[in-house]
């Protein structure tokens, strides 16, 4: 049992939620910083206004990132902090701002992984219609244009797209999340349609304006499902309801990675939402179904399935003391065996786990020290599951802890914290956490420590 030699180590974060500088040197504004000024709609009436300052403090992060042995540090930039209205003339302090990010992650030993949507829309283009207009395949295209011929001499790893579904479905469907719409279903379809045609667009513009090669992907969520037992008919139950459509809303797998990988919709999701289809035109399938490098996943939880007569399944309710996270997600290991083997055996691309994490309850002991065990626990028991599916032939090329440092954690404000590393919101000091010396141990052994109990 051993992760392979060349094994990715990293962790990651994402520009909204740790950069704060919201409106300064230039950066304009996004659906987020919209969000943050709705009453009731963030908790506390927290806001990314200064986050936790990395814009100014990056140099500091980078210390910290080294400390780790991290390998690799997958971060996103922030479209309207590179073109402030979303289109049209760059603002060179942004494009300097990752310049300086870029370089001190290099000059450190970490390879930096750029994702270029982390869900910080830019609100000039919102206002234009959003994702609900077919030009925003084309607006995203020309930024990730912008990002390439800056950073693509020195950035060789890519993701377009972080979790679409779910800033499609919460911020477009449900409205908990930016910009806060709750639309008809046929609408929400068409913005993610044309989500999905930006990421073929986004794919096309990084492979064009890369002056060597470079490795892109695509980084969704997911939403696990894990056999209630070891029975093959579970197994292949969970497997069905992992890609199933059963409701009218997009947390449904198949609806955003079959067009990427397979180059079709599913037709169980297509039967199953009618006359809400979007409308695909010529060539839209074959733009989306761009050749990508890898499959990148984000892990968190899961749901239990088991079979049920005639080829069904069922949802399995989980025993009453299941351990959970600070933000009620039951913590379920094996999610990470089953969707990597899900994944790997219907799409055959290599899979990199671009996010996996916890939320928990941390807080600066009266001695200085931020003692996780539980985080430790939790990754530990996540990361023996995925060296579990390597060994069983799923080819997993790396590992990226969510999240390197606390942060805006979304409609939850600075409620959550998912870091290695503690923020003093008030202050900006950092505070690295046990888990943090622990993961470093986890890198420095390539993962032996985590069979020697540690």
């Amino acid at each position: 049992m051993s992760f392979p030699e060349n094994f990715v180590w990293g962790t990651a974060a994402a520009s909204y939620q740790i950069e704060g500088a919201a409106a300064v040197d230039g950066k304009g504004p996004s659906v987020w910083d919209m969000l943050c000024r709705k009453e009731g709609a963030v908790y506390d009436g927290n806001t990314g206004e200064v986050a936790c300052d990395h814009y100014h403090r990056y140099a500091e992060d980078v210390g910290l990132l080294k400390s780790m042995n991290v390998k690799a540090y997958r971060l996103s930039i922030s479209w309207p902090r590179v073109l402030p209205t979303g289109t049209g003339p760059s603002n060179e302090a942004g494009l300097d701002f990752y310049d300086r990010l870029i370089d001190a992650l290099l000059a450190a030993g970490i390879t930096p992984w750029v994702t270029l949507f982390h869900w910080d829309f830019p609100l000039e283009l919102y206002y234009q219609g959003g994702w609900l207009n077919r030009d925003s395949a084309d607006w995203f295209a020309e930024y990730a244009t912008v990002v390439a011929r800056r950073l693509g001499d020195r950035v060789t790893h890519w993701m377009t797209l972080n979790e679409p579904q779910v800033y499609i479905n919460a911020g477009h469907l449900e409205g908990r999340h930016a910009p806060g719409d709750k639309l008809a279903f046929h609408e929400v379809l068409r913005a993610a349609h044309n989500t999905l045609r930006a990421h073929g667009r986004g794919v096309q513009a990084l492979r064009a304006m890369s002056p060597g090669p470079c490795r892109v992907g695509y980084a969704p969520a997911s939403h696990p499902k894990v056999p209630a037992s070891d029975a093959p008919a579970d197994v292949e139950a969970a497997r069905r309801a992992f890609f199933a459509t059963t409701g009218k809303h997009l947390a449904t797998m198949s609806w955003w990675l079959d067009p990427v990988f397979l180059g079709k919709y599913p037709e169980d999701a297509w039967s199953y939402f009618g006359r809400d289809v979007p409308h695909v035109l010529a060539g839209d399938l074959e733009l989306i179904s761009q050749p990508v490098d890898f499959f990148g996943v984000n892990i968190y939880a899961g749901d239990r399935i088991r079979a049920t007569p005639g080829g069904g399944f069922e949802r399995v309710p989980f025993p009453p003391g299941h351990p959970r996270t600070a933000f009620n997600w039951p913590i379920v290991p094996e999610a990470m065996y089953h969707t990597t083997r899900f994944c790997h055996d219907r799409y055959k691309k290599p899979i990199v786990i671009t996010e996996n994490g916890i939320s928990c309850t941390d807080s600066v002991d009266l001695d200085g020290r931020v003692r996780d065990p539980l985080r430790i626990d939790f990754t530990r028991r996540y990361l023996l599951q995925l060296e579990r599916a390597i060994d069983a032939g799923v080819p997993v090329e790396g590992y990226f802890h969510w999240s390197f440092i606390d942060n805006f954690e979304w409609a939850d404000g600075y409620k959550q914290r998912f870091g290695l590393v503690h923020c003093d919101y008030a202050t900006g000091t950092r505070t690295p956490k046990d888990s943090s010396k622990w993961y470093a141990e986890v890198i420095r052994t390539n993962g032996a420590s985590l069979r020697a109990g540690g």
